[in-house]
């Protein structure tokens, strides 16, 4: 298993001091996604929860959506031409009886820490049908209040980022804004996908009643990466984009953006969020 951090000689100038001494920095590995042995994607990750990361991202993109479709998900053994393992290179088994997706040049997929989408072959590639609609019923209610009070709590629960400054956050969060699951990666996209293979696993999925909070802005990926796995609410610290915000209107996502302490924007779904009264521009 590859580290999570890693230490680098530096120079510091501080007020026109300069200095020398070791950083922390978060790593920054290749991971290879197999199915039932065959390449499928490769994406820039921090090292850690890659067989989470691995299950979330056959459900985002809608190879499986329940965890009895996985038989395994193994490390492979040589991956290199003198056998050695890196750790870098996962197999995901299907169970027997799940149909294997055509595995073709418009399907494989290369992902950067920045985009999750880069190397799809075409539009179509990108939208995915979900095998769990947003189908929270009674819808879940938050108050803007409760969705206030999330960044600070994502923030104290990110024990890597205290050391490296360096990466991204996911937390899933209950209605009642308990703290569910965290995870961190160098790319968003990376920790939404290991949220959700932890959900799949652990045979949480459809997340109808959870709120999903991201660190940074909320792209269309992630957009459909909270649909995918049947999450109601996503918010973001920062800017959606049009197509996100689009998304979210026609899949019945509830999409918060700029949530930074009482301050939020509501682009979608504002029939998830308790208001007192309404405000009028």
């Amino acid at each position: 298993m590859g580290r999570v951090t890693e230490r680098r000689r530096t120079i510091r100038i501080r007020d026109g001091v300069v200095t020398t001494r070791p950083d922390t920095l978060v790593a920054e590995e290749p991971l290879e996604i197999r199915l039932n042995g065959r390449p499928l994607a490769i994406t820039m990750r921090t090292p850690g929860d890659d067989f989470a990361l691995a299950a979330g991202f056959l459900v985002s993109e809608g190879v499986i959506g329940a965890g009895s479709e996985v038989r395994s998900i193994v490390y492979c053994a040589g991956a290199t031409a003198e056998g050695v393992n890196t750790y870098n290179v996962v197999d995901v088994q299907l169970a027997p009886g799940v149909v294997v997706p055509d595995i073709t040049l418009e399907r494989n997929v290369y992902t950067t820490s920045s985009c999750g989408l880069c190397g799809k072959a075409s539009l179509d590639a990108v939208r995915t049908t979900t095998r769990h609609p947003v189908a929270d019923s009674p819808p879940v209610r938050v108050t803007p209040a409760l969705l206030a009070t999330l960044p600070d709590r994502l923030r104290e629960a990110q024990r890597v980022f205290d050391r490296t400054g360096g990466l991204h956050a996911a937390a899933l969060f209950s209605q009642e804004g308990d703290l569910l699951d965290v995870r961190e990666d160098v790319g968003r996209h990376n920790a939404v996908d290991k949220l959700v293979g932890r959900a799949l696993t652990d045979g949480r999925l459809p997340l109808s009643r959870a709120i999903l909070l991201v660190s940074g802005r909320a792209s269309f990926e992630l957009a459909q990466k909270a649909v995918m796995a049947g999450i109601p609410v996503l918010a973001s610290v920062s800017a959606p984009s049009a197509l996100a915000v689009d998304l979210a209107a026609e899949s019945g996502l509830t999409l918060v953006g700029f949530l930074r302490g009482p301050s939020m924007n509501v682009y979608a779904g504002d029939h998830r969020i308790a208001l007192e009264a309404p405000g009028q521009d």
